[in-house]
């Protein structure tokens, strides 16, 4: 498994945020001497830098023979590795990011992340398309200071990836935080199909998602699907709802 997370999310910031206070001097003076190295000799910007979180399963022989290739791709390209605490700590913060997002409702700030499948041609597109939308909307919605918006790959296959989109925007003073945060987000999705991505990788369809479900699948895929639910759940008993009407 692997996270590829853009610099502007800050994951890389963020991630060394959750770092413990160093405990003695020496731990401080090596940090320090880590920053200088990465940052002066190497030459890596902090503001443009992004991160791969990595996560290697298997024989220990097999995850030592993937680890030196994937280090070799990654000095091809100009890349360094950050050592096993930086990562753990990268992997924890996928499970952090639930918590930060119920803290920011105590701060004025409503945030949340969806997710799409998309081949790799679309990638870049995609993201790049949605992030703008999403400024675009909050600009639309007369919110005072632009979104954060972000976005990152978490899965990789053959022929495509899943991409998480994360958004945030201020909320004091909208008459209405939850309909602008509703419309926002269906905006975005509305720009994720329109730029070849899916209805959802691995969260499903239900009912917040369905009003997307035809043009994803087409009439004869919703037909088929109808036909189906009659034939087994007349009654409508089982996830009443959730994709059909």
């Amino acid at each position: 498994m692997w996270h590829l997370a853009s610099n502007f999310q800050k994951l890389f910031i963020l991630g060394h945020a959750l770092k413990p206070e160093s405990s003695s001097a020496i731990e401080t003076i090596i940090d320090q001497v880590k920053k200088f190295y990465v940052t002066q000799i190497k030459g890596y910007d902090v503001h443009k830098m992004c991160v791969v979180t990595l996560l290697m399963e298997g024989a220990k022989e097999d995850v030592e023979n993937l680890e030196k290739r994937i280090y070799n791709i990654a000095a091809k390209f100009g890349g360094m590795p950050a050592g096993e605490d930086n990562g753990r700590r990268g992997y924890m913060l996928t499970y952090v990011i639930a918590y930060i997002r119920d803290l920011g409702l105590d701060y004025g700030v409503v945030s949340e992340s969806f997710e799409t499948s998309v081949p790799w041609d679309k990638v870049i597109d995609l993201c790049r398309n949605v992030k703008d939308r999403i400024q675009r909307e909050v600009r639309n919605h007369g919110i005072q200071f632009p979104a954060f918006a972000s976005c990152r790959v978490t899965q990789s296959y053959d022929v495509g990836a899943c991409v998480y989109f994360y958004f945030a925007f201020g909320y004091f003073g909208l008459s209405d935080p939850v309909h602008t945060y509703e419309s926002i987000e269906a905006a975005a999705r509305d720009e994720i199909i329109a730029s070849g991505g899916s209805i959802s990788h691995h969260h499903g369809v239900g009912k917040l998602r369905k009003r997307w479900l035809q043009q994803t699948v087409s009439g004869v895929g919703v037909n088929m699907l109808r036909a189906v639910k009659q034939s087994v759940d007349p009654l409508n008993i089982f996830a009443s709802g959730n994709l059909l009407d």
